[in-house]
């Protein structure tokens, strides 16, 4: 949701947000949203135990939940995001990341649906971020997308309990169904 603004907010409006919310700066306007738990949580889980810890020989990447990414005037809080390594060999000292991540997954929610797709998706792709996953828990979708020249090529469309082997995680395969809460 965003809140009116009579001039651009700035970084301290985005702290003074309730913490209980997500707070992005996207082209000076200051959107508050509440965070998405099951879905992204089980995502998270099962990355970063593969391919942030190296579970099964996988390994390379940093996983993290909810981090706080300053991309020029924007900040933005994707639901989770993705290093590899060999770009990012270790994570900053300061509570937020200047580096694009190479990949982003936003959970899409009614309220957010639309600042996820036309606001953050360019943002993403102008940033030379490699791939994003949408997941939709409502229509248990999962859509992946990779950035080709500055602009998001739909690679797949996954839904219910398909399999998801997708780059740039496409090593393992886990079931969709997974991720939703009942």
């Amino acid at each position: 949701m965003a809140l009116p603004q009579l001039k651009p907010a700035t970084y301290q409006d985005l702290c003074a947000a309730p913490e209980h919310l997500v707070a992005e700066l996207i082209k000076g306007t200051l959107y508050t949203n509440p965070r998405h738990a099951h879905a992204s949580s089980s995502l998270g889980g099962e990355l970063m135990t593969l391919f942030d810890k190296g579970k099964n020989g996988q390994g390379g990447w940093w996983i993290l939940d909810e981090p706080e990414i300053h991309l020029g005037f924007d900040v933005v809080v994707p639901d989770i995001a993705g290093w590899r390594r060999e770009r990012m060999p270790r994570l900053p000292d300061t509570a937020y990341f200047e580096l694009a991540p190479d990949w982003v997954c936003e959970v899409l929610s009614p309220g957010t649906a639309r600042q996820d797709r036309a606001l953050k998706m360019p943002i993403y792709a102008a940033h030379g971020m490699l791939h994003i996953w949408l997941i939709d828990p409502l229509q248990r979708t999962l859509e992946a997308f990779e950035n080709t020249s500055g602009k998001w090529l739909l690679l797949q469309v996954l839904e219910n309990d398909n399999a998801v082997s997708l780059p740039p995680f496409d090593a393992i395969s886990f079931n969709l169904a997974d991720l939703w809460a009942d």
